[in-house]
């Protein structure tokens, strides 16, 4: 087991997510966000069947910097509720789990 995390979330549009994963990234709370296609979902939402495009992304973190990415993802997100899912990494290559982990060392200071 590691101590990555693959933290999920969904964006309304492009570059709402280009900002969120930039902001992230420079920040040192991801070393990589994916900002996938975007895709169409159905959710029940105030005791109504909504639908709407979304832009999902894939986090790249450390565990111990969840909490700071969690309060990021929470002040910069236009959605009332975001989707904040986490999963942990019990493996993979370890030259890139290194990498992930020293990406999010920080704290970093952005100018």
């Amino acid at each position: 087991m590691t101590d990555i995390l693959l933290v999920l979330t969904n964006l309304p549009d492009q570059a709402s997510a280009g900002r969120l994963a930039t902001s992230l990234v420079e920040n040192g709370l991801a070393a990589c966000v994916n900002i996938l296609a975007p895709c169409h979902s159905v959710y029940r939402w105030q005791g109504k069947v909504e639908s709407a495009t979304e832009v999902p992304l894939l986090i790249k973190t450390r565990a111990g910097r969840y909490p700071e990415l969690e309060a990021a993802i929470r002040d910069q997100h236009p959605y009332e509720l975001p989707e904040i899912i986490t999963l942990p990494v019990s493996g993979g290559l370890p030259a890139y789990l290194d990498w992930v982990s020293k990406e999010t060392e920080g704290p970093w200071a952005v100018c």
